[in-house]
């Protein structure tokens, strides 16, 4: 009776252990199939109008619609790095500014909106998420994700050296919300003071980050979105994300 009870045991933590298993493979990033290389520069001031030398040298890397019967708006991202901090430049095609939020850290992606998440180091399943409306209003958030759930973390001491510089600018109509336009342009430095907390920063010559770029628009009141490295229902599911690679 003692043997039956004993290899009842075993089987079990035998079955438990396959579970963990599988469980953990499930959970491995999956492999990147999108890669961005990054290029280094100095640093330069962010204007919101792409305009510093440094961007010249970079060529646009297209976002994606995610569905079909959408507005067929442009959207294109570019991405730098310097001894201080990341920069991104992202653009927007647009008919219309839907943008009425006029705070940080509100819920900016229920209006048009540019999204980049940042994940430097893939042993913890920790990122930032970093959203950015027309009119310059931001939503800087540490997000844990841990089975699927997750939940933004506001910076604390968000000044100084850890604050992000930002800037917006709209063409072919005036920067608010409900203006008739073609596009608006966000550029944005997260400097790397900011980005301590999730580890492998800053990243040295030949580092690799997971990375994901998005956008939301409203138009006529329809959703669309895009994305860089192609999601599922959820923007959130980091296994997929693409890759940056710091030259």
């Amino acid at each position: 009776m003692r043997v039956g009870v004993w290899a009842g045991r075993l089987l079990a933590a035998v079955a438990s252990l396959g579970s963990w298993a599988f469980a953990q493979q499930e959970a491995a990033p999956q492999p990147a199939g999108k890669v961005l290389r990054v290029r280094r520069t100095e640093d330069f001031a962010v204007t919101g109008r792409g305009d510093a030398s440094a961007w010249k040298k970079v060529p646009w890397e297209p976002l994606h619609l995610r569905t079909a019967d959408a507005q067929r708006y442009q959207t294109r991202v570019k991405v730098l790095y310097s001894p201080t901090g990341l920069y991104v430049l992202m653009e927007a095609e647009d008919r219309i500014l839907t943008a009425t939020m006029k705070e940080d850290f509100l819920d900016l992606w229920k209006e048009d909106v540019c999204e980049f998440f940042l994940w430097p180091d893939e042993r913890y399943p920790v990122y930032l998420e970093y959203e950015i409306s027309p009119l310059g209003f931001e939503l800087p958030i540490l997000i844990p994700n841990f089975g699927g759930e997750f939940l933004g973390w506001r910076p604390w001491h968000y000044d100084g050296k850890r604050k992000t510089q930002k800037a917006t600018t709209v063409t072919g109509g005036p920067k608010q919300s409900g203006a008739r336009v073609t596009g608006w342009m966000a550029e944005v430095f997260v400097p790397y003071d900011l980005l301590k907390p999730l580890q492998n920063v800053p990243p040295k010559p030949g580092a690799r980050w997971r990375a994901n770029f998005y956008r939301m628009d409203y138009d006529e009141g329809k959703s669309t979105s895009w994305d860089w490295a192609r999601v599922g229902e959820s923007f959130h599911e980091f296994h997929k994300f693409g890759t940056l690679v710091f030259e």
